[in-house]
């Protein structure tokens, strides 16, 4: 299936003389490395901010929710969508007259996708390979023909359907080495290989089976039809989901970046405050060598300590290290649930020198920073020597999101996900919310350029609220609410439990670094909700009263009550939303 477009300058000519057209002029521009020869970036660089000298130019607004790219040498430009629409699951674009716009676009391809998870786009000895949930595709390109009319192979099916675990990140990016090899991740079915997934408390498997066929990377003969993960090697374990991965040229290693486990607040509230959970774990790049053990599920990598610990799961408590030595280390820690979700080493020779041979990254941005501001949503550049950073990490491109403070992931106008080199060394980079294409491109002076043309993007480093540590305190956002719950506290239960919630130590018991607080949130809500009478410990001391009924409180006025004392008298468990508490107010109403 496939869905053709073309702008009204194309009107009247053949499909065949726009093809002719778009061979020679993508020739030219492959050829040439001049800045005067490359188009015009946009008035507004398509809103990104972007060191000087650089310019953008939004190649198409919106085809789709687009995920990674690829751009073949004569510049067109394929691009995977999330799922499969009517009109197929890949776009191909073409610039037919070297303004920058793709003025051919068309979709392609009549796979399924169960997952509507497609992910990889990559191109590779002349075929283009690309990913689903489940399988790995690839069409062969024939030299200036757009779309792909071969027919569609199957390189890699993944039969997870047969494991006996749930199933999550499902996401298969591709990468090759130069011996013919093709890597493809298997994330982890769940969160950290706990007995019960993802529950409050559940402690993990030791030995953790899950490994044998997840959580790693395998390496595949990249020219062998109908494979499953069997007749590939692991090659790496211990990494719990890679969407970000690419093969070093100049180094000749594999590179890939994990994404950390979920939610240590909600997990392990007595452990981890609202703070801990939202910068960390740390997002780790990895150099992946043959064997190595990146430490999933066992540890995690905490960058503001600069170590690796264990996981509470195993008897973690965010200070105990355990065997930790034992695992590898990331070459770099990035703050928690940025989700790099691509990597691409640049080779090519438009940029200045220092990016020669560096990682961009496109970091898709976090979902659950709350109560603090979601972060990453902005392309990151790395520079390398001899196969290891050689710097500090940089913002190369920001303003994807058009927002300074994120509160909701779907508040971004936009989200990094794709990277790939052009052949005259542009940098192409995809979005996620509308399928958005951006075309970087460097036009200053190559021999000036240095720390006065990167000064504006090291100061977004340290001030954008999407980028920079959010302050425990400052950057709550939830403060204004912990204020208003602060108030009515005092009114409805600081005459039992004090204001400084240690109670009496007699009738009433303290709310400090309470386990009826800090545990699970709905019992804490049909506490105030129904009340309670009897006996009952707390602290491992017996208390014995009536707390009565406080159903009058509105579903917000309880939430703000509930989430100042969670948060707060040593607590540090989750904020309670007025749903939670209308939910339970339901349940036990019936209404």
């Amino acid at each position: 299936m496939h869905k053709f477009y073309a702008r009204k300058s194309l009107k009247g000519k053949s499909l065949f003389s726009a093809t002719v057209l778009a061979g020679v002029s993508a020739l030219f521009w492959a050829f040439s490395n001049s800045s005067d020869r490359l188009p015009a970036g946009d008035a507004d660089n398509g809103k990104l901010f972007l060191p000087d000298g650089f310019q953008a130019v939004v190649v198409v607004d919106s085809v789709g929710k687009g995920r990674h790219i690829a751009v073949n040498d004569n510049g067109d430009i394929y691009m995977k969508l999330r799922g499969v629409t009517p009109e197929g699951g890949s776009v191909a674009l073409r610039d037919t007259n070297g303004d920058g716009k793709a003025d051919i676009i068309r979709h392609f391809g009549d796979y399924k996708d169960p997952q509507s998870y497609g992910t990889a786009m990559r191109i590779h000895n002349g075929y283009l390979y690309y990913s689903t949930a489940t399988t790995v595709y690839r069409n062969k390109l024939v030299k200036g023909q757009l779309v792909p009319n071969s027919k569609t192979e199957v390189v890699l099916t993944d039969d997870y359907p047969s494991k006996p675990y749930r199933v999550e990140h499902v996401a298969k990016p591709v990468t090759f080495d130069d011996k013919g090899f093709m890597y493809v991740p298997f994330g982890a079915p769940g969160d950290v290989c706990q007995v019960e997934s993802r529950k409050p408390g559940s402690p993990g498997k030791m030995p953790c089976e899950e490994l044998d066929w997840h959580g790693g990377v395998w390496k595949f003969d990249a020219n062998k039809l109908n494979q499953v993960q069997k007749d590939g090697v692991r090659y790496a374990t211990g990494i719990r989901s890679i969407v970000a991965m690419d093969w070093n040229k100049q180094d000749g290693n594999l590179f890939a970046l994990q994404h950390g486990r979920d939610s240590f607040t909600r997990i392990w509230p007595d452990l981890y405050s609202p703070w801990q959970s939202a910068v960390l774990p740390s997002e780790e790049f990895f150099k992946v060598t043959e064997g190595m053990d990146g430490g999933w599920p066992y540890y995690y990598y905490d960058q503001i300590q600069g170590k690796k610990v264990l996981n509470p799961e195993y008897g973690g408590d965010g200070k105990k290290e355990g065997k930790a030595s034992e695992v590898a280390k990331p070459i770099i820690g990035f703050p928690g649930h940025w989700a790099p979700n691509d990597l691409v080493f640049y080779t090519g020779n438009q940029f200045p020198e220092r990016y020669k041979n560096g990682a961009f990254i496109a970091f898709h941005g976090s979902t659950i920073r709350a109560p603090y501001p979601q972060s990453g949503y902005f392309v990151c550049f790395v520079p390398f020597k001899n196969g290891l950073p050689s710097g500090p990490w940089e913002v190369f491109a920001d303003g994807f999101a058009q927002l300074e403070t994120i509160v909701s992931t779907a508040d971004a106008h936009a989200r990094p996900v794709g990277l790939s080199i052009g052949p005259d060394g542009s940098l192409y980079v995809s979005e996620s919310v509308r399928g958005k294409i951006w075309r970087i491109m460097y036009k200053g002076d190559k021999k000036k350029f240095g720390a006065r043309q990167l000064a504006a993007m090291e100061k977004r480093k340290l001030t954008s609220n999407n980028i920079r540590m959010p302050d425990e305190i400052k950057d709550n956002l939830q403060k204004d609410n912990l204020q208003a719950g602060a108030k009515l506290y005092n009114t409805y239960c600081g005459p039992c439990h004090l204001n400084d919630g240690n109670g009496d130590g007699n009738r009433f018991p303290p709310l400090v670094a309470s386990e009826w607080v800090s545990g699970n949130s709905r019992k804490l809500i049909e506490v105030v909700l129904k009340g309670l009478s009897g006996p009952i410990t707390v602290k491992g001391k017996p208390y014995s009263g009536v707390m009565p009924a406080h159903d009058f409180l509105n579903d917000e006025d309880a939430a703000q009550i509930l989430t100042y004392i969670r948060m707060g008298f040593k607590n540090n468990a989750s904020a309670i939303s007025a749903a939670e508490v209308k939910s339970v107010r339901s349940s036990l109403t019936g209404k």
